[in-house]
């Protein structure tokens, strides 16, 4: 499986509740990125910056503004 399905992979499992939080390393940002942007429910992602470079990423009922 390459990364970018891992990725998808791991957002499906955030929306549907299977996963409470996803953290992403600096390093892994950019290539996620591109993909979390290019989702339909993309507004629904909260993320929140780590020391270090990382993010923690949940997911919102409802859209972030």
């Amino acid at each position: 499986m390459d990364t970018l399905e891992q990725y998808r992979e791991q957002l499906d499992k955030l929306q549907n509740g299977d996963l409470d939080k996803l953290y992403i390393s600096k390093e892994e940002f950019l290539p996620f990125r591109q993909l979390l942007v290019a989702r339909p429910d993309f507004k629904h992602f909260f993320g929140i910056a780590q020391r270090g470079g990382g993010v923690i990423y949940t997911y919102m009922p409802e859209p972030r503004s």
